[in-house]
Order: structure tokens, then sequence, then C-alpha cells
């Protein structure tokens, strides 16, 4: 029977804090800590998967009870028994407890049964919860009183990704390390040295793409890494690993942006249905659209930043070229249109329909105006429309709006529907008894005394009509009907409508409106 194969991620796990990826404060923090002999109680690892959480509380565990020195040191051997036992995850005096399997009160009771018990071959006893946000209540409320005092010999120290479900509790008894996400030229510098290692052709490139799609998790990385090998038999290329992830390469892609913004529809729908029937994944596609707008975005307002975008030299002066000819409005624009458009893709029955439409809307945006192009054309038209200041000698009565000529109510209610004074004809007509009409005299009686009809007729009139009006308010009503009142009789009357309420029984007049 042969030996079982031993994934990359555990093979070349960190031994030492000195082998962390991309963590160097931690490292530093936690080596000048043991150095100094200034050992906290409680420790709370954070950070996304692959990181190096839990590897870091191991090599922590391996510091504090390595016996190649009489005292903790930053620097263990990795070859004494405390070490390898931890190393195996068989240290006696190091527990290594599943959250996410052991989330009780009960689970926790057990380690408090056991803290008060001096360690059997290490200085230290050490508790590492993983997941520890798993935990319940009730099991993190058990753990506060002795997490805050424990005895000298023990040591707690959690992982986690989802520090937000820590308790402030839990949290404030601990010391809090946040391991960041490794950046894309150290996952790539890694996983070359292992596949060196590992006797792999891995080419630049690749690697590259491998780091791009590990998001700043080594675990991840070397998982894709594992993965590429067995598929291409020790000799991992760019284009085996897009065929692997069903990524479109950084060349296609640079090809589809350029067509995008030659303004060439047909061409982009054609370039987007080749990489399609090549197997892509078109929400991989948009998010990888997504990445390469933000570093041309990066590269119109500061150039110098584009050293640090995750392509070769040859795609970067594509871009530039790109950038120089794109306005800072059009590449906002599009990634607002890709943005939207994110969850409607991954949501959508039929993907490409969905991404086509979207690769429409981004190519007209180009007919839509700026803002400042949009508000300059408003701010010339509104100088262009004012009128000019009259001459000598023009009358100023040829600059101004002619007067309207009312001589009858019908003609004042015609007016205000006319001049969209829909509010004061309606109060006009429902609730003013009209005692008197002449051209220039109004007496009426008004229902509603809050309404100030009277007022607002008289400005009205004042403003739109021709010659001067008097509206005259009575204080008392007059016993005759307002507009609608009088509209209602003359329709009740009327022997056409009469007939039509014979043929429907029960038929109410609700309102009269003039056609």
């Amino acid at each position: 029977m042969t030996q079982n194969y031993t994934v990359l991620a555990r093979k070349y796990r960190s031994q030492t804090l000195g082998e962390l990826i991309g963590q160097e404060v931690l490292s530093t923090t936690l080596s000048n800590a043991i150095s100094s002999g200034k050992l906290a109680h409680g420790y709370v690892f954070s950070g996304i998967r692959g990181t190096g959480k839990t590897s870091t509380a191991r090599i922590f565990a391996k510091a504090l009870n390595c016996i190649s020195s009489d005292k903790p040191t930053d620097n263990p051997c990795g070859t004494c028994d405390n070490c390898r036992a931890i190393a195996a995850g068989q240290h006696i005096d190091v527990m290594e407890i599943d959250a996410a399997s052991h989330t009780g009160v009960d689970n926790i009771r057990d380690i408090l049964d056991s803290v008060g018990y001096a360690p059997t071959t290490g200085r230290y006893k050490i508790y590492i919860i993983d997941e520890a946000h798993m935990l319940s209540k009730a099991a993190f409320n058990a753990l506060l009183k002795t997490l805050e005092e424990p005895p000298q010999h023990v040591v707690f120290m959690m992982a986690t990704t989802e520090i937000r479900n820590i308790p402030m509790t839990i949290l404030s008894r601990c010391q809090r390390f946040d391991l960041a996400r490794v950046r894309i030229d150290e996952l790539k510098n890694h996983f070359l040295k292992i596949a060196k290692l590992e006797n792999v052709d891995l080419t630049e490139p690749a690697a590259t793409l491998i780091a791009h799609a590990a998001d700043g998790s080594v675990r991840d990385g070397l998982s894709i890494l594992d993965q590429a090998i067995s598929q291409t038999n020790g000799k991992v290329s760019e284009d085996a690993i897009n065929k692997m992830l069903k990524r479109t390469g950084f060349d296609s892609l640079t090809g589809l942006v350029e067509t995008i913004f030659s303004g060439n529809v047909e061409d982009a729908l054609a370039k987007v249905g080749d990489i399609y029937s090549g197997g892509a994944d078109l929400s991989g596609l948009l998010s990888d659209m997504q990445d390469f707008t933000y570093w041309l975005t990066r590269a119109k307002i500061a150039p110098n930043s584009l050293s640090n975008a995750p392509y070769t030299e040859d795609i970067k002066s594509r871009m530039k070229v790109i950038a120089d000819k794109t306005s800072l409005n059009i590449l906002s624009r599009i990634w607002q249109v890709m943005t939207a458009a994110t969850p409607e893709i991954s949501g959508a029955l039929h993907q490409k329909n969905s991404f086509d439409m979207m690769l429409i809307r981004i190519m007209y945006l180009s007919d839509i105006k700026p803002i400042k192009t949009l508000l300059s054309e408003l701010s010339s038209q509104t100088t262009e429309s004012r009128p000019k200041a009259s001459s000598p000698k023009q009358s100023p009565a040829a600059v101004t709006n002619p007067k309207l000529k009312i001589e009858s109510l019908n003609d004042l209610t015609s007016a205000l529907a006319s001049a969209k004074e829909s509010l004061l004809l309606s109060e006009l007509k429902s609730s003013g008894e009209i005692a008197a009409f002449e051209p220039g005299h109004i007496k009426l009686y008004c229902r509603n005394k809050n309404a100030d009809l009277g007022k607002r007729l008289r400005v009205w009139l004042a403003e739109h009509a021709d010659g001067s009006w008097i509206v005259e308010e009575l204080e008392e009503p007059t016993g005759g009907a307002t507009i609608s009142e009088s509209d209602f009789t003359a329709a009740s009357s009327d022997s056409l409508v009469s007939s039509v309420m014979d043929m429907f029984g029960g038929a109410k007049i609700s309102d009269v409106k003039e056609s």
C-alpha cells in the first residue's frame, strides 16, 4: 500500500513565525512579546480563510513549550519532542478544539475542569479554539471568568473568520490580531518557490493567475496549484489555469475591452460569444472586467499605481493607451453599470442574454453627455431665453405677457383651468356662492372660511386678468348654489342624462366635468 499524498497546503504549512506569509506585523509583535516575556493569557487571531490563523496558534504554542531553550523562544527548534508533538497535533498539554462541532456550554465546562491542573510535559497548558465564533452564547459566558483570570500556566488562543460574532466581553479580555490578506506578488513568489521544490514547471503568468484567484488566501492558492499540477501532469501554464478556472485569459480580456471602447458592438458581442463558447463563466468574466476597469481608472488618475496591477507589462501598456483615450466620466459610468448588473447576471436564467444586454448598455454610454456639459448647455439656454432689455423706442407692453380678457364666470373658470390653477378652481367651484359677477367686480360668499378664496382670487386676477378687479367677500351666505352644485342640477335635468340614468337603475351622478 502506497503512502498517502500530503496536499501542498499541509506539506508547506508555516512552522515558524518567520515563515508566515504576508504577516510581518504579527510575526514581529509575537516575537517581541516572547523575547521580553510579556505574554498575555488570551489571544484572538482573526482574518479570512487561509491566512495562517491556526498555524500562528500552533507556532505560538511551540514557541512557549519548546525545550531547546530554558525559556520560551521566538525561534522554536521544531525537532524536540514537544515541537514535533505539537506539529502533529498530539501534545497532551496543547488542546485544539473545533468550535464548529463543539459549540455547547458542556464542551467548555470540560475545558474549564482541566484548567486547574498543571501542564504535564510543557511549560504552558494551551487551548486553541478554532472557529471560535461558532460557540454558543452560553459557552462564551461560561468562558468569561476563567478567560479573565486563568492560572499562570494557561494560555487561550482563538481563531475566527467572523470577528463580529465574538462578544466584546471576550475580545476585551484578549489581545486581538487581525491577519491581513496576502498580497498578490507575495502569493505569486510563494507559489513559484513551492513549485520549484516540487519540481513542477509553473510559469510566472500562471502563478500570477493563481495568486489573483486565491484572493489573499495562501491555502486557497495552494489548493488551486495542487489541482493544476494533477491536471497538467506538472506543467502548469497560463492557458491551463484559465481553462481549469473557466476564466478568460488576460489577453482575451484586454482584447474585449479594447473592442468595447472602439464602439463596434457587433465585434464585442462576437468576442463574448467566443469566450462563452470556450467554456468561460460569465460571472467570472464580469468580475475580471470590473477588476480591469478598476485598474484603468487607477491608470487614469494615478498612472504610477498601475505598476501594482496583476497584469503583464504588455497588458499594462495596452491599458495605458485605453486610459488615455477614455474619460474618467465614462469609466465611472461603466463601473456603475457592471456593479448593477452583477446580481442580475448571477441570478439570470439565461446568463448570456443578460451579459449581452449589459454590454450593449455599456457601449451606448458614450451617447450620454457628461453632467458638466448638460449643466453648461442648460445655463446657456437659460441665458438665451431671457428677454432682452427693451430699447428706448420699445413699449414696455411689448415684452410682457398679454392679459386675459374675462367677461363672464365661464371665462374665469376656463382661464383658471388653462393656467393649471386646479386648487383655486376647485375651491371656487365647491365653496364659492357667486352672488354677482360683472367684468371687474365679483361678489361671493366662501363656505370654507380657511380657504382665503377671495384674497387668492384677487391676487390671481390682478396678475393675469385685463383691467382692475374687485373681489368682494360677503359675510353671510347668499342661499344660492355653488358652481359644482349648479353643474349637478343642470346635468340631472338634462334629458339625455335622464335617459341614461333610467337605463341603469340605481345609477348616481358622482362628478361633472367640462369636456
